[in-house]
């Protein structure tokens, strides 16, 4: 048997990113091969990077197309608290790993999942008008400040060949304009996470806004995160239950809740974005909690979300990978949702920052809201160390 290549060192990077920084997993072969990965340490959990290094050196030497194990020996040595930033180093390492082996072989990620069931993924325009609010429109610019600019955003979405956006609430930012409501990530602070009527008005004009201007076709996806508790959920589909929406997408830390929401839901709910492993989506299923389950494969892992996909299609559950990420996240989620047979859309930012394209070797292809699989070894889009020197990161 050929001697297969080794890790001979793993590294993290980091540049700056806007609002915040992308974070990069370097993992070189003893053969030269080098396997990317993009991780998150702007959403979720502090301390990814600390864990990755530290878990670093006991993975010199191991065979890089021995992913599943070193999955296994990384979760058994971290059972404990295995979840958030210890569980996200993990996956961040065995994405890494995949782009690596695939380079080896010289095939796509997408192949080393099963194969392609699609050459073309069907994305939405997620954070449709949000990333052009306060605090984020500073670094996207074309602000919105009246429903006048809402309309004109949805117009420039069907223009631009969308069939699906994704939008937020907002709130006032005082000064007779827009600005982000995300009062469960604290923005307001706002603990009691209560709805008010003043709040569902709004909500009904923005998103009436957003169909005057887009049109009768578009499919608009609504997504309230954990800026409500059950009460105000329910609060807002009652609010809600004429319009047309493609999903409401919230996030419940109890999946009975959540399945009595969807009982009371005229339209498909999707939830479940920051659940690591298959231990905590399980009982969300068990629950059929939701239509629609969002993994973010940055998060876990792509092989891992290949089995939470896996476990999702045997309770009649589809899937869509959660990416608000940087270009290399972007084709690593277009990898696992071009192998996973039950993709319901995949999201995607559309609003970038000016300096994108120069990070990553081959931005997505974006045409008529499908994302177009290249045929490239490992992940297709690499990042450029000289690009991620030159803008550093936010300390």
């Amino acid at each position: 048997m050929a001697e297969q290549p080794c890790i001979k060192s793993i590294e993290t990077m980091s540049c700056d990113a806007g609002w915040r920084n992308y974070y990069f997993v370097k993992l070189t072969s003893d053969d030269g091969i080098v396997g990317w990965s993009e991780y998150d340490e702007s959403f979720g959990p502090l301390g990814v990077t600390l864990n990755i290094n530290k878990f670093a050196d006991g993975l010199i030497g191991l065979p890089i197309a021995a992913h599943e194990l070193i999955f296994a020996k990384l979760f058994s040595a971290n059972r404990a608290a295995f979840a958030g930033g210890t569980g996200q180093a993990i996956g961040a390492i065995e994405n890494a790993l995949l782009d690596a082996k695939a380079k080896h072989l010289n095939i796509p990620c997408a192949d080393l999942l099963g194969g392609r069931i699609r050459d073309r993924i069907p994305v939405y325009w997620s954070h449709c008008g949000s990333w052009r609010m306060p605090p984020r429109a500073e670094f996207y610019g074309n602000q919105i400040k009246t429903l006048e600019d809402v309309k004109n955003l949805g117009a420039e979405a069907r223009e631009r060949g969308f069939s699906a956006i994704k939008v937020n609430g907002y709130r006032d930012d005082g000064q007779g304009g827009m600005a982000m409501w995300s009062p469960g990530f604290g923005e307001p602070f706002q603990p009691e996470l209560n709805i008010d009527r003043a709040f569902l008005t709004r909500l009904r004009d923005y998103l009436e806004a957003f169909r005057d201007g887009a049109g009768p076709d578009m499919n608009i996806l609504l997504d309230v995160n954990f800026n409500a508790r059950t009460e105000g959920f329910l609060q807002i589909i009652r609010a809600l239950e004429d319009f047309d929406l493609f999903w409401l997408e919230l996030d419940h830390n109890n999946p009975d809740a959540l399945a009595s929401i969807r009982s009371a839901s005229p339209f498909p709910i999707a939830s479940c974005e920051t659940l690591i492993g298959q231990r905590q989506f399980l009982p969300y299923f068990e629950a059929q909690s939701m239509d629609v389950t969002v993994i973010d494969a940055i998060w876990n892992g792509v092989w891992q979300s290949m089995k939470v996909a896996a476990a999702a299609d045997a309770h009649e559950i589809n899937i869509a990978p959660h990416n608000f990420y940087g270009h290399l996240g972007t084709m690593m989620n277009a990898h696992f949702a071009a192998a996973v047979p039950n993709l319901r859309i995949m999201e995607t930012d559309i609003d970038r920052l000016p300096w994108d394209d120069e990070i990553f070797s081959t931005p997505p292809v974006i045409e008529n809201s499908y994302l177009s699989l290249p045929d490239l070894p490992g992940w297709g889009c690499d990042p450029n160390e000289d690009a991620i020197r030159a803008h550093p990161p936010k300390t």
